[in-house]
């Protein structure tokens, strides 16, 4: 069991308790610890060799066989930014519990770090031995939609062939990370009926998987979304997250001062939801 005597208010731990908290003996202190560290991406070379080490931790385990400080550590080292994590959330990817496997995968994709890629494709293929599915429906057996998001974001063009089989997943979250990966992954003109499907997946019937695209969409950036993005039955604040990706990437097309057409397109729609 966990105990929360001592936890404290976020705004009071300094940086200093809270890698003396996640080295302590009190599970509580610990992972909240490692969120902290993660929340306020205290980017000091202690949190680091802290984090990575609490990716080794076997003392907080859940009855059913998960590591939720593993889990708050790997989401804690991809916030931060350090490559020197990389090593350490490889040998994540191995891990027993699903949710560790997904917070490694994503915290690869923040890390921008191509070491992970081989590892990452080996995970489409469900090839590691003694991992576990998630414990929530549909139990899947990997975590394929942050796998597939990596693997695009890092520019593996080489899993191609692998990612394609899954834009005709079961899933349909895992079919949209799977085109967003296409679209990133394409040439520019082969790309385009990846974004399009993501647009059309704009007008499914269930709000998460609506929130999903509008965070795939502005994810790559695709210009031809920005009305629909606008139009989505969702909230604002997240339409607007999404519009801000497509503006980013239409300010890196331009040369300052100028702002490209597109970039005025999506400034004009943002105002109108403000």
């Amino acid at each position: 069991m966990h105990s929360d005597s001592g936890i404290q208010d976020e705004t009071q731990l300094t940086v200093e308790q809270a890698i003396a908290n996640l080295q302590g003996e009190d599970l509580g202190l610990r992972v909240y610890a490692a969120w902290w560290l993660g929340r306020f991406r205290v980017d000091v070379p202690e949190a680091i060799d802290v984090l990575m080490a609490a990716l080794e931790d076997e003392d907080d385990r859940t009855d059913a066989g998960g590591y939720p400080l593993r889990r708050n550590a790997a989401r804690a080292l991809g916030k931060l930014g350090d490559r020197r994590a990389v090593p350490s959330l490889l040998h994540a990817l191995s891990c027993s519990d699903f949710y560790v496997r997904e917070a490694a995968a994503q915290s690869l994709e923040m890390l921008g770090d191509p070491a992970g890629i081989p590892q990452l494709i080996e995970l489409l293929h469900d090839r590691v031995a003694g991992t576990q599915p998630a414990s929530e429906p549909p139990r899947l057996v990997q975590p394929f939609d942050a796998i597939l998001e990596a693997l695009g974001t890092l520019g593996a063009v080489e899993a191609i062939p692998d990612i394609q089989p899954f834009l005709d997943h079961f899933v349909p979250r895992v079919q949209f990370a799977a085109a967003r990966a296409m679209y990133q992954l394409s040439d520019p003109e082969m790309a385009r009926p990846y974004g399009d499907r993501l647009i059309q997946a704009l007008s499914h019937d269930d709000l998460q998987l609506r929130r999903a695209v509008l965070a795939d969409l502005g994810a790559i950036g695709y210009l031809s979304a920005a009305e629909a993005i606008s139009q989505t039955l969702a909230e604002n604040s997240l339409k607007l997250i999404s519009l801000k990706g497509l503006l980013e990437k239409q300010l890196l097309l331009a040369s300052p001062p100028d702002l490209s057409p597109g970039a005025l397109k999506v400034m004009e729609i943002m105002d109108e939801l403000l």
